[in-house]
């Protein structure tokens, strides 16, 4: 028999442990037994004090919480559901926190600092890569004189072995960070690097440290930052250097297979050094993606390469067109390389042991991307808003209206090439109206989501980040944290008694 008992008194019955008096009416529903066992498995989690053999840092470039929320929702969706209960990999880790992104001169970062802060502990400028702040931006001087020591000269000291592998060119902001100092991200080769300039180039700084053994696996795109000009590659395209220095023919010489295709990855001997470079610039989105690895696959035969060390490894993954899409306004590329990231973090799971892998899920930055309206479950995260069925569980067919009679999509950007505002030619005003879209127009893979402000490119935002892990010293990840704090955590983790 079911006993009535005020509101009021409820506090107090629990209080005083008479809580068993009270019968529960919604004990039996799913959502809360689901949440009991949930409650049950997070009791069972214990911290691992244990030193880290192993430590993979995935980064989804512009993976802002928004973003991976409709990653989420299209996973879901994709796989016959309604998307927001689904769960991907990285949500499964028992330990996040919420990583504020700011740089020392920046509210809104960019990629360099971003990156760097995770990789030697402390906040830097925007623009530059593990860069101290005494070291001015666009300053040849800066990289001799500020230079900061980075996570993958302290693991290879201890005798680990590093990788890095990017969708994004190897010599871009966030893999670079790895192994490069520079006052300028842009200097990915000399074609832009002053004259007599007292730090080196990107491309050549990660052939030195190829030469010099801190880097073990490389793969990503960017081969023309490592071919001189005048010389094309395996897809005819053009090297940019003006050196005239062969620095994939300089890697090889040092014993390292070069690839650069699916296929003549797939050939590689994995028990040997390897650099692919599978494009000339950025690779393919994965929507995009043909003749050149997944991101899955490139975390496989990376793991495989360095797990061949018996002191271990550090290995730098980014899903680094994820940013990319977002700055484009092209939510459909957004959410197929964030579930490519998915896939890959899936693949690492599948491959390592936890218990001696600390494994690290974050973004450098976030992105103005937002989800509008009150939509109905299992609405296209891509397509219009569909109104709430007041009855059901599911969504009406039927397309919520702004005031101005028009639908409108799940997602938008504040910024962006999708701006609603216009300029005529030759006009100092700028007007404009929304579309009346379709639902198939909404979600073409080539729609650009509707935006509010003019720019050519979406802009980054300055909201925090999540970080989720799993593995050694990961329940250290908790509260709000700065985001140089990353670095710590990895640092304690290889280094703990």
């Amino acid at each position: 028999m079911s006993i009535r008992i005020p509101a009021t008194a409820i506090g107090l019955l629990f209080a005083t442990g008479a809580a068993a008096q009270v019968t529960i009416s919604q004990q039996e529903s799913p959502w809360y037994t689901d949440a009991q066992a949930h409650i049950a498995e997070l009791e069972a989690v214990q911290p691992n004090t244990d030193r880290a053999k192993n430590v993979i840092l995935f980064v989804a470039d512009g993976n802002g919480i928004g973003t991976n929320y409709a990653t989420r929702l299209w996973v879901g969706q994709q796989t016959g559901g309604m998307g927001d209960d689904h769960v991907l990999p990285q949500e499964t880790f028992p330990n996040v926190a919420l990583v504020k992104t700011y740089t020392t001169n920046g509210q809104t970062p960019d990629s360099a600092p971003t990156a760097s802060a995770m990789n030697t502990g402390i906040k830097s400028r925007n623009g530059t890569i593990n860069i101290d702040d005494a070291g001015a931006y666009d300053s040849c001087d800066a990289a001799a004189n500020a230079g900061l020591t980075t996570f993958s000269e302290i693991v290879s000291d201890m005798g680990k072995s590093v990788g890095i592998v990017t969708t994004a060119r190897i010599t871009h902001a966030t893999p670079a960070a790895v192994y490069s100092r520079t006052a300028n991200r842009d200097w990915e080769d000399d074609t832009q690097l002053p004259e007599n300039c007292a730090q080196k180039d990107i491309a050549l700084q990660m052939a030195d440290a190829i030469s010099a053994g801190t880097i073990d696996f490389a793969m990503g795109g960017g081969r023309q930052h490592f071919l001189p000009n005048g010389i094309t590659d395996d897809e005819g395209k053009e090297g940019r250097r003006v050196d005239d220095r062969n620095l994939v023919e300089e890697i090889k010489a040092n014993g390292w297979q070069y690839v650069w295709n699916d296929e003549t990855a797939r050939a590689a001997d994995l028990s040997q050094p390897v650099l692919g470079l599978f494009e000339a610039s950025h690779m393919k989105y994965e929507h995009d993606r043909t003749g050149e690895p997944s991101l899955a696959e490139m975390t496989e035969m990376a793991i495989t390469n360095l797990s061949q060390n018996e002191d271990g490894y550090y290995l730098e993954i980014e899903s680094g067109r994820v940013d990319h899409a977002n700055h484009a306004g092209n939510l459909h590329r957004t959410v197929t390389d964030g579930a490519a990231f998915a896939d890959a973090i899936a693949m690492a799971l599948s491959m390592v042991d936890t218990a001696e892998t600390l494994i690290i899920v974050t973004a450098d930055h976030s992105h103005a991307v937002n989800f509008n309206g009150y939509c109905g479950r299992g609405t296209p995260i891509t397509g219009l808003c569909y109104e709430v069925d007041d009855q059901g569980h599911e969504h009406t067919d039927t397309p919520s209206m702004a005031l101005d009679g028009k639908p409108y999509t799940v997602a938008g950007y504040l910024n962006g090439a999708g701006s609603i505002l216009h300029q005529e030619e030759g006009a100092n005003d700028w007007s404009g109206s929304r579309p009346d879209l379709t639902q198939e127009e909404a979600t073409d893979p080539d729609y650009l989501q509707q935006a509010l402000l003019p720019m050519p490119s979406e802009t980054h935002s300055g909201e925090d980040v999540a970080v989720m892990s799993t593995g050694p010293w990961s329940h250290l990840f908790r509260g709000v944290i700065e985001q140089n704090l990353i670095f710590h955590v990895m640092l304690k983790a290889v280094t703990a008694e």
